[in-house]
């Protein structure tokens, strides 16, 4: 039985459509997250999952219950929000035992649970402090840990993460998941990372318009994006789009880059004539010395390193520019200068160029 069902449902501020007709279930245990850009609706979803906005229309059920009309306090689930939400006038340490508190656990109870997940959020060293006197971070990590401390079967998270550093932030990104899953929460998480939705989502769901453009696991998601608007969400630097019709080749489709002929896979043979985008992403670009064979004439404009990568800004003979990530494990800094550049055929994303919609391959 699905934990969390959201069927149909649709949300308008005065005129402005936020979310248009939106399905959504996840499993028990199921991380499911929410990403998409800034205003794109998805704190909306989690408020009226959590009853705290009405929907206008749709049905939304919590462990087989229609909840769409409950209030808040009969739906029995956790959650933090992106405004914190602490009582001013409590210690973080009551703020985060608030809920155990109300559920009349006993004190050696409460204490056991508050300094367990204290540590695990790294606030231990806080826990007397009021949130006046909280960091951003700090109190974005209390809440965080008042959502998680009775272990509700249902959790909502909005955004946790974001007012964190980048060091801890990268740290959650590698604990929570083990944490979440756990404590055995269904969990919709909100984001606007996609590094966060990659590394913790079992699914993800990708609200674009008011309206969710794909839900899929995140290598579905990152391997097939259902359309250009995923595709660009995606990956850092983004994708590599091209405008091009393919046409016929000796081998198959090809398409061309200046007067380079790019072969694709035969499995986009109903490609052939039609506009199309093709999609390739900076790793699927291998770039090597001018004098080696295959491959096309690129120059290397600028080399940039990106962590454990660089990335290379290379200028194709028809002055289209493309971006490449090449590791940075072995062997001398990639020069300026002329190269030539090979795309991964295997790797290639096609999309119709009036709709945006993914062109999937035939292999019959």
């Amino acid at each position: 039985m699905a934990q969390i069902e959201i069927e149909r449902v649709s949300k308008s501020f005065k005129n402005a459509k936020i979310l248009d007709d939106v399905s959504l279930s996840s499993e028990t245990g199921q991380i499911v997250v929410i990403f998409g850009p800034s205003g794109a609706g998805k704190t909306v979803l989690l408020r009226l999952v959590a009853g705290v906005e009405d929907l206008d229309a749709g049905t939304i059920r919590l462990q087989g219950r229609d909840v769409t009309w409950a209030p808040p306090e009969v739906r029995g689930i956790g959650m933090a929000f992106q405004n914190f939400a602490l009582f001013p006038h409590m210690s973080a340490y009551d703020n985060i035992a608030s809920a155990l508190t109300a559920g009349k656990a006993s004190k050696t109870q409460i204490e056991a649970k508050v300094k367990s997940v204290a540590k695990l959020l790294k606030i231990s060293h806080v826990l007397q402090h009021a949130p006046r006197e909280l960091s951003n971070g700090q109190k974005q990590r209390a809440a965080l840990a008042r959502a998680l401390v009775s272990d509700p079967r249902i959790l909502l998270l909005d955004d946790p993460l974001r007012n964190v550093d980048a060091k801890l932030r990268y740290e959650m990104r590698m604990e929570l998941p083990s944490l979440l899953r756990a404590s055995g929460s269904t969990v919709l998480y909100v984001t606007q990372d996609y590094r966060e939705a990659m590394a913790l989502g079992d699914k993800i769901a990708v609200l674009l318009d008011g309206k969710f453009a794909q839900i899929a696991t995140p290598a579905e998601v990152y391997r097939e994006p259902a359309s250009l608007g995923v595709a660009r969400l995606f990956g850092d630097p983004t994708v590599n789009l091209i405008p091009a019709t393919p046409t016929l080749g000796d081998a198959g489709p090809v398409f061309a880059i200046g007067a380079a002929s790019i072969a694709m896979p035969p499995a986009y043979a109903h490609a052939v004539g039609r506009p199309c985008v093709i999609g390739v992403r900076p790793e699927s670009i291998a770039v090597a010395d001018e004098e080696k064979p295959g491959g096309f004439p690129v120059e290397v404009v600028a080399v940039t390193p990106l962590n454990e990568k660089s990335v290379l800004l290379l200028r194709a003979m028809d002055g289209r520019e493309l971006l490449a990530a090449e590791s940075g494990e072995g062997g001398q800094p990639r020069r300026h200068g002329p190269a030539r550049a090979n795309f991964d055929r295997d790797a290639m994303l096609v999309f119709d160029a009036g709709t945006g919609l993914r062109v999937a391959p035939r292999t019959h």
